[in-house]
């Protein structure tokens, strides 16, 4: 987090790194005098072993009268060792020992005396004990002993008087102990009081004031305010609270205008919306251009509240705007604007520009379009394009009797409702064209099929009945005989024809009805040339829409139709497979067959048939493949996948 100079967070951190640190010197500097306190008590304990040790070595050279009953050498190990003791007490005592801890009071002379006391030691008492150490004789002893004695008293009173000024300074170091403790204990409580005053002015009042002001919101009382105490995060906090209050009680001072704003927003969005689903729904009914802009004029003029209006489409060849619907105009009027260019009048502009625009008749020069509107009795005229994909397409007015105000939203509804009417004229031409198209392709379809049946039925018959006539004129009997046989049975070959085609062309496939129309066909075959029949249906699924189910029809019908005129089959069997990838239908006969790629270029009616169910397959976007050998029979399939295009064929 970023600390500020002058923010709460830099004044916490201040104030308890402050007491901090004065709370671990007060801690350190008890702890210090403790370690020291302890030195000197071990220091006390040891001067006061040297006195006991002093009285000991004076009591161990008074033994006189026991050296004859110790060997001297044992006497003398025994003072060697007491000797060693007390040096190194005396010596540990003058350097101090921190790992123990021992410390030498400094004060009131004591390292001073101590020193002396080693000199002294060192110089007098010392050599004493020494001599008797190396010649521990009777006479050594007692006179060494005397001369010990003499000066073992002023030792003694010289280790009485460190030690006793070791516990005066032992006692003033424990007193400063306790101030120390005590002074802790003070600045613990001083601290505990400042912090609680500073926590008190920089935290608990600000959040205090900041509880109340939100109680007062609460019960919406808008006009409460916090004072800014501090310039620091809860002043910021403050001021943005007073900012907040304020802007409530300003959005409340206005809540009526704005929610009567909303509503009237609201409303004008309500509007809109039914005008456009009123409108939409009546173009995606299915109706010719005329109806659908005469709706939709009825539609618009009885919501804009308009005293005429009209509709105009534009002819591509002529670039002319003809009028095509109109309601509530004179007949002089029509006269006059039955046909206007591109680019002349507010209409024209309007088809060239593709936009919407609203004129007061009143104002302005006037041309002679303008000048038939104000002739009329019309004060405001709206013209607004009619578009597709961003293509003009017309324009449809509004005459209003008043002077009429249209804002911008109307502008831009009408401009919408233009693109709308203009996609549903588009989608009706689209409609008719497919219409057209389909209509053209299925006669392109019949022409193959009576070409390749009808046509040359009557080629044959035709050539028969000259041949008729020239038996006759050379009066074979017998030659007429025969083609009077070969002329009955062409026209009943026709006949068959003609009734295969008016079935083929007049069978329609109900929903999910495909595999009845199918054993139907067969049924058909099968009373027509005596030829085994089998149909075998796999699978289920969804069905297909009805003309690709129709096209799947004819395909089968055509093929069956080669079966009976081409294949000299004794069986033929049909097979459907459906799936959630689609339909495959299989037809197969145990015909003659064919060399494949030799019906394709033989032009023969077998030929026409192939190429008849293979546009009928690409038309409904299937595959179509052919199979087929001398001797071993045909086999047609066809795949027609679940989602297919229709392509042309």
């Amino acid at each position: 987090m970023l600390l500020r100079g002058s923010g709460l967070s830099v004044k916490i951190t201040a104030i308890l790194l402050g007491f901090f640190l004065a709370a671990l010197t007060a801690i350190g500097l008890t702890l210090f005098i403790s370690w020291h306190l302890e030195g000197a008590a071990a220091a006390i304990n040891d001067a006061g072993s040297l006195r006991m040790r002093m009285y000991r070595l004076a009591h161990h050279l008074a033994r006189t009268d026991e050296l004859g009953q110790i060997p001297s050498a044992t006497f003398a190990v025994d003072l060697r060792q007491r000797v060693d003791e007390f040096e190194n007490v005396l010596v540990n005592l003058r350097a101090g020992d921190p790992k123990r801890p021992l410390f030498l009071p400094r004060d009131d002379g004591i390292p001073e005396d101590v020193e002396r006391l080693y000199e002294d030691w060192r110089k007098r008492l010392r050599p004493i004990l020494e001599d008797v150490v190396n010649t521990p004789t009777p006479a050594m002893l007692h006179a060494k002993a005397l001369d010990f004695d003499a000066q073992v008293a002023a030792a003694v009173a010289t280790i009485d008087d460190i030690v006793l000024r070791m516990e005066h300074s032992y006692g003033r170091n424990t007193n400063i102990l306790r101030a120390s403790q005590v002074g802790l204990v003070v600045l613990a409580v001083i601290g505990t009081f400042v912090l609680l005053r500073f926590f008190f002015l920089t935290v608990i009042r600000p959040l205090y004031e900041l509880q109340v002001g939100v109680k007062r919101m609460e019960k919406e009382d808008f006009d409460a305010r916090v004072p800014v105490l501090a310039n620091d995060e809860f002043g910021e906090l403050s001021v943005g609270f007073n900012q907040m209050a304020a802007h409530l009680q300003d959005l409340y001072a206005t809540l009526e205008e704005r929610v009567d704003a909303k509503t009237r927003s609201l409303e004008s969005r309500n509007r809109e919306l039914r005008i456009l689903y009123d409108i939409v729904g009546f173009l995606r009914e299915p109706n010719d251009v005329d109806s659908l802009c005469r709706g939709f004029l009825e539609r618009v003029q009885k919501t804009m509240g308009a005293t005429a209006g009209s509709a105009r489409l534009l002819d591509l060849e002529s670039r002319n705007l003809c009028m095509i619907v109109h309601d509530g105009l004179a007949d002089d009027f029509l006269d006059r604007e039955e046909v206007l260019a591109c680019g002349e009048c507010a209409c024209g502009e309007v088809v060239q520009g593709g936009r919407s625009l609203a004129l007061d008749v009143r104002e302005g020069s006037l041309d002679l379009t303008r000048d038939a509107c104000a002739r009329a009795g019309f004060q405001t005229v709206s013209a607004t394009s009619i578009t597709a994909n961003k293509r003009p397409l017309g324009v449809f007015n509004l005459f209003f009797a008043t002077p009429t105000s249209i804002s911008e939203q109307d502008s831009q509804l009408l401009e919408t409702l233009g693109q709308q009417l203009g996609i549903a004229i588009e989608n009706q031409r689209l409609h008719a064209r497919e219409r057209e198209l389909a209509v053209s392709e299925e006669r392109n379809l019949l022409a193959r099929e009576l070409h390749d049946s009808i046509a040359q039925g009557l080629a044959f018959l035709n050539l028969q009945v000259q041949m008729l006539e020239r038996a006759l004129a050379e009066d074979k009997e017998q030659d007429v005989r025969n083609t009077v046989d070969m002329l009955r049975r062409g026209i009943q070959e026709s006949y068959e024809d003609v009734r295969e085609l008016l079935v083929h062309f007049r069978t329609r496939v109900e929903q999910q009805d495909l595999d009845a129309a199918i054993a139907a066909a067969l049924r058909r075959l099968a009373e027509q040339t005596g030829v085994a029949t089998d149909l075998e249906v796999q699978g289920d699924g969804a069905p297909l829409d009805p003309e690709a189910e129709t096209q799947v029809l004819y395909i089968v019908q055509e093929a069956l139709s080669n079966v009976r005129k081409h294949a000299n089959a004794s069986s033929v069997s049909v097979s459907l497979r459906r799936g959630r990838h689609g339909l495959s239908v299989t037809v197969r006969d145990d015909g003659v067959g064919f060399v494949e790629g030799q019906a394709v270029n033989d032009g023969g009616e077998a030929h026409i048939g192939l190429q008849i169910m293979r546009e009928r397959a690409l038309r409904i976007g299937g595959h179509f493949a052919v199979r087929s050998s001398p001797g071993r029979g045909t086999e047609l399939r066809l795949q027609l996948p679940r989602t297919n295009n229709k392509v042309a064929a």
